[in-house]
Order: structure tokens, then C-alpha cells, then sequence
């Protein structure tokens, strides 16, 4: 049996080897830290800390805006049913939205932005949970 020392045992050529482009270099498979990663977008914020820092922020208010879309009662009971229910979807899509671009953020495996996300959602949990004491603490009259 002739063996053609291009070919794999089952007879298929072997896959061509992958060419690491210039972003790939900051992809990562498990958490680290550090401020050259790749967060949502192309070569953002790559090894600029300024960028690093802005995407920080940006997460932060992600992770803000969804606990606050989940917590806050923003509908009034006086609205009318129509009015109330298309609100009610608009701000579900919205939160949604959020979750999707948070959890794009979170898989870049960077354990900053893991932790700043987790911030911003502890935040408005705490503010809320003061705002829920102090309505219950009242009295009503």
C-alpha cells in the first residue's frame, strides 16, 4: 500500500494551517486580566487604556440599564391597557438588547469587565433596595 505522506490516514489532506491575524492576538478561551482584549468590537479597545477604561464605562451602564429596566415601575396603572403594553414590550426589547450586548462583552473573558459588570448591576440592585425600604418604611396615610 502505497502511503502519499500528504494524505491523513482516513485519505483527506490535512486542513491548512490558520494564519493568526492581528486581532486574534488578544482572544482569549479563559479568564485574565488585563487591559489588551478585544470587547465587542474590532480592535476595541485593543492595547489602548483609555479605551480599556471607556469599555469599562460602557459595560458599567450596560449592566446599570438592565437592572434598572428589571427593577424601576416606570408603567402607571392609570395608563391605558394599549399604551401600558406597548411600553411594557418596548422596554422588554430594550433590556434584552442590553443582556445580549453585556453578554457579548462578558465573552471576551476578561475578568475587569466581569467585574464591572457584576458592579452595575449591584449598584441599581442597592439603590432600588433603599428605594423599596424607605416606601415600606413610610407610613401611608
Amino acid at each position: 500500500m502505497d502511503m502519499n505522506m500528504n494524505m491523513t490516514m482516513n485519505g483527506t489532506s490535512p486542513a491548512p494551517a490558520m494564519k493568526m491575524s492581528s486581532s486574534m492576538k488578544y482572544m482569549h478561551m479563559t479568564l485574565f486580566w488585563g487591559k489588551n482584549s478585544i470587547i465587542l468590537f474590532k480592535d476595541f479597545p485593543g492595547s489602548n487604556t483609555g479605551h480599556y477604561v471607556l469599555a469599562l464605562i460602557i459595560v458599567f451602564a450596560c449592566a446599570a440599564g438592565v437592572e434598572f429596566l428589571s427593577q424601576c415601575r416606570l408603567i402607571s396603572p392609570r395608563w391605558q391597557r394599549m399604551a401600558a403594553e406597548l411600553a411594557r414590550t418596548g422596554m422588554h426589547t430594550v433590556r434584552v438588547g442590553l443582556y445580549y450586548l453585556l453578554m457579548l462583552a462578558l465573552m471576551s473573558f476578561n475578568v475587569g469587565v466581569l467585574l464591572i459588570s457584576i458592579l452595575g448591576h449591584a449598584v441599581v440592585f442597592l439603590v432600588f433596595a433603599k428605594v423599596r425600604t424607605s416606601v415600606v418604611a413610610s407610613p401611608s396615610h
